[in-house]
């Protein structure tokens, strides 16, 4: 293992681009946090600033022309992203989904997940705040295929 970046700030939640040229990540070095990118595998080649108003737990697009993160808010914002040779550049960030998803204790790292073709995400949705509810779950049915037939029979 190999540290690749050490500064006095926190730095964390890092992801390589799909191209494996870039890594973004979050940083508090100007407080709140907010998402940064930096050249891969040389982080010491600066760094830029993608969010404008605080962010946290970055995600590559499949395709690696936007970067997904979470504000400050709790929303989910998008940011267009411009390759060219060596040089990179973001957009200007726009909100993608807006709610609140589990981010509490245990949840160090994403709650979300982007489809291979960036149409659909995978959000763990915010507990209820009722204190006689239910506590988060998740539930992974096996086979699937099994219930889905049990549920929507084909005759």
């Amino acid at each position: 293992m190999k540290l690749l970046l050490q500064t006095k700030f926190d730095e964390r939640n890092g992801i390589v681009s799909p191209d494996g040229r870039w890594l973004a990540y979050e940083s508090n070095s100007s407080s709140p946090f907010e998402i940064y990118v930096r050249p891969f595998p040389n982080v010491g080649g600066g760094q830029s600033q993608v969010s404008t108003a605080g962010g946290t737990k970055p995600l590559w697009a499949r395709n690696g022309k936007e970067l997904v993160y979470v504000g400050a808010g709790g929303a989910l914002l998008r940011v267009p992203v411009e390759v060219s040779g060596a040089t990179w550049h973001a957009g200007t960030p726009t909100k993608l989904l807006e709610g609140r998803y589990y981010s509490g204790p245990g949840a160090g790292g994403r709650m979300y997940d982007v489809s291979s073709d960036g149409q659909r995400f995978l959000i763990i949705k915010a507990p209820a705040t009722d204190a006689s509810a239910a506590p988060p779950a998740l539930i992974v049915v096996q086979p699937w295929t099994e219930e889905l037939k049990r549920l929507v029979p084909t005759k």
